[in-house]
């Protein structure tokens, strides 16, 4: 049966999802009974009218062949149209024999998803996780919020599935295609909500992402894939131009073919990498501070009636400001937390995240300039991994060397105003916080850029954004500040043959669904060449 695609079918917020069919046997000119069956391709919300919020939503809808088509075309001719769906390229494996089975190195989504795939299509991959499993990543990282040691190889960033675990789990993407429905099919089978596949701002949560990541595992594992946890990649045995295998924490492994997933905060590895010969330049990365204002504030701006909030939950939001440079929000979490995103000991630096229910009465986002790497201060090409280092290393000094963050008003901040000694500021983020003046932990240039682009931003919500709202940072792990080369094509490193980077730490990705679908498509590369 062919199938159309409904655009633009508007419908008020409080109006139930139960009502679609009628919706769109109207627009079509048809009855319900017409069509054989329909789903929801895309829905976003249309938040600028607070007097009225409206869903969108664009809809598939299966019809059988005859003067129906014709008939919905020729009534709706620019928003309705025939729609062939997508089809994921379910790669046949090659001929070429693989003498072992694949490795993965880093469980985050490019890591997870490559590691899926290899293990649907039979390959039985290694996956390697510096960190250690949940069961004992979760516990450890509660420890350290309640003010214990900090574990450098378990925590935060490192650990199974990797930085994105406890990154939100917002699976927006700018990219679309088959790839990308396949892998957000892949979380809606490992326990995602199914309106995943098709909401603009699809949302798992902190508290979601964990036992969805564990899902992946058994799945993997079911299928004769093994995983390594505690084993740090240490080195790479190259032999003419190609990989032999891994020097490991745990021992050696022997390899020919190894999906890089490392992440963006796994320095040392960076490091020998580079003494290995790895191919890498330096890359524009993305740093700043976070913002926390009270939801209730963000929900008011937002949705101006009251009776919104139950239906639509917190509010989140998207701001730009075009001052002395481009400022802009990332990773707002709605309802959220500020967490202490530390790799290594004698560093500080932020991030956010919310649980499903953003249940919290802080909403929290990064406010970010991009660096380029002209201003890295050196042509080295770990210059920008340097400069992140020395700025987390100063606030953490400056705020007394235990883990607690740098905390400002953002009205003493634009001001570039030091704060009260011993002032006390309300926040989210549980190891505590030490008031400082937050220009003192940015580089000069970001944190002039940020001054300047706070009032256009709070300007946009009159005078609403800046209004109660604190500042805590530095905000330093926004992007990598490299990038590992890959032959186009191949996707190897021109340095080492069947060594594919991937993901965030490589530089090809910017949330957990590109760095999904890098993985993806790296893993898709080893089935084409190799017999499983």
């Amino acid at each position: 049966m062919p199938y159309l695609r409904i655009a633009n079918i508007r419908v008020d917020a409080t109006e139930p999802e139960t009502q679609l069919p009628r919706r769109v046997a109207k627009k079509l000119g048809l009855s319900e009974a017409d069509f054989a069956r329909w789903r929801i391709l895309r829905k976003s919300l249309d938040a600028r009218s607070r007097r009225a919020l409206r869903f969108v939503y664009t809809i598939l809808v299966e019809l059988p062949e005859g003067d129906l088509i014709e008939r919905c075309l020729a009534n709706n001719p620019a928003e309705v149209e025939l729609f062939v769906p997508s089809q994921f390229e379910d790669i046949e494996p090659g001929c070429e024999p693989l003498k072992q089975r694949p490795v993965v190195i880093g469980s985050g989504p490019a890591g997870l998803l490559a590691g899926y795939f290899l293990a649907v299509k039979g390959y039985r991959p290694l996956i390697i996780e510096r960190g250690q499993p949940l069961k004992q990543r979760v516990p450890a990282i509660r420890a350290f919020e309640a003010g214990g040691e900090h574990d450098p190889e378990n925590n935060y960033l490192f650990g199974e599935g990797g930085a994105g675990t406890f990154s939100d789990g917002k699976l927006t993407s700018r990219m679309t295609g088959p790839d990308v429905e396949w892998v957000l099919e892949r979380f809606v089978d490992c326990g995602g909500k199914p309106s995943l596949v098709y909401e603009q701002r699809p949302h798992l949560g902190s508290n979601r992402l964990p036992p969805i990541v564990r899902n992946f595992r058994r799945r993997i594992e079911a299928l004769g894939g093994e995983y390594y946890f505690g084993c740090r990649l240490e080195g790479l045995d190259i032999v003419d131009g190609g990989l032999r295998g891994l020097h490991t924490s745990r021992g050696y492994v022997a390899a020919t073919q190894a999906v890089l997933g490392i992440g963006h905060s796994a320095r040392d590895t960076y490091g020998m990498l580079l003494d290995a010969g790895i191919s890498m330049q330096q890359k524009a990365f993305q740093l700043g501070l976070r913002i926390e204002q009270p939801q209730d504030q963000v929900n008011r701006h937002k949705y101006g009636r009251p009776e919104y909030l139950p239906l639509l939950g917190a509010a989140d939001y998207t701001l730009t400001a075009h001052g002395q440079r481009d400022i802009f929000s990332f990773c707002m979490c709605a309802g959220g937390t500020t967490i202490p995103s530390v790799s290594e000991p004698g560093c500080i630096a932020t991030n956010g995240m919310s649980n499903s229910r953003r249940n919290s009465p802080y909403a929290n986002s990064g406010i970010m300039v991009t660096l380029e790497p002209h201003e890295f201060g050196s042509d080295y090409v770990l210059a920008g991994m340097e400069l992140q280092r020395r700025f987390e290393m100063i606030a953490f000094a400056l705020a007394g060397s235990n883990y607690s963050a740098p905390i400002q008003t953002a009205a003493d901040f634009v001001a570039d105003r030091t704060p009260p000694k011993g002032q006390r500021l309300e926040s989210s983020y549980q190891r505590g916080t030490t008031a400082l003046n937050l220009n003192e932990v940015l580089p000069p240039i970001v944190s002039a850029a940020i001054r300047s682009g706070l009032p256009i931003m709070d300007h946009k919500w009159h005078g609403d954004f800046l209004a109660h709202a604190n500042l805590l940072g530095p905000e330093m792990r926004g992007s990598s500040p490299l990038r590992i080369e890959r032959d186009t094509l191949s996707r190897q490193s021109p340095a080492c043959r069947g060594l594919y980077p991937v993901g965030e730490g490589a530089g090809y990705a910017g949330g957990i669904i590109s760095a999904a679908v890098d993985g993806l498509l790296s893993a898709k590369q080893i089935v084409r060449q190799f017999a499983p």
